[in-house]
């Protein structure tokens, strides 16, 4: 099955919900081809930086890791709103900033990048950098004393990414120990 069309289909649905149409059939038909005409050619001229062939069954071997990943990213993401609006609202400000360097087990380019964008799109938590020779991450969290409810949430992602992207190393695996550092330490978990 060719993807630039399904992409191009994807992005024309997508067109209607970002319109914000309502619910009457003549809108949204009118809506729907107006993203088939923006999303179809948008789709073809871009298809030669995605993989020409959609793999079928790698995508529905994915589909429960993702709806898994997606639940947990949504309960850490409530979570964490609710912790840093205590933070900001208390008198005395409980902050305690503090940057963790993460060993992670994932190692393509597209896991590293959504465990980094989920780090990031939690709120209290940013991902700074990334060390690709030594596959570490280093991640600001506004409160540190408890290194461990940090690297928490971002194991359980780490978990279900590993099966999504089909990597190498299985959620069963113990993290890697970060190689030394440039300064000839190094800060494992």
């Amino acid at each position: 099955m060719r993807r630039w069309p399904a992409i191009g289909l994807a992005l024309a649905v997508l067109w209607v919900f970002v319109r914000g149409v309502t619910l009457e059939l003549t809108l949204l038909l009118e809506e729907f081809i107006i993203g088939l005409l923006v999303g179809v050619p948008l789709a073809f001229l871009l298809r030669r930086f995605y993989n020409p062939d959609l793999p079928l069954v790698g995508a529905l071997r994915s589909a429960p890791p993702m709806a898994v990943y997606a639940a947990l990213f949504v309960r850490e993401l409530v979570t964490a709103n609710l912790d840093v609006a205590y933070r900001v609202l208390h008198p005395s400000l409980p902050i305690d900033p503090t940057v963790i360097e993460l060993p992670l087990r994932v190692e393509s380019d597209l896991a590293v990048t959504t465990i980094a964008n989920s780090i990031t799109l939690t709120p209290g938590t940013l991902t700074m950098d990334y060390d690709a020779e030594r596959n570490v991450l280093y991640v600001h969290s506004i409160y540190g004393r408890d290194r461990e409810s940090i690297v928490a949430p971002i194991r359980h992602w780490e978990d279900y990414a590993l099966r999504i992207f089909a990597e190498p190393r299985g959620p069963e695996d113990p993290v890697p120990a970060p190689q030394d550092g440039p300064g000839g330490e190094s800060n494992g978990e």
